[in-house]
């Protein structure tokens, strides 16, 4: 089960990628290798902020 974390259509196709979910308040973020390590949240303004300047 994934809960809504997917691939982030930005990750190269290296070994450098990360999962992200959408959220109703923003997303989350997290590395795809060290999940355990947690997840960054976003606002829904910061997010949409990012993904802007990408």
């Amino acid at each position: 089960m994934t809960d809504g974390w997917h691939k982030s259509s930005y990750s190269n196709t290296g070994s450098q990628c990360v999962e992200v979910r959408e959220t109703s308040r923003g997303a989350d973020m997290r590395d795809t290798v060290n999940r355990e390590a947690g997840h960054l949240s976003f606002p829904a303004g910061e997010w949409s902020a990012l993904l802007e300047m990408l």
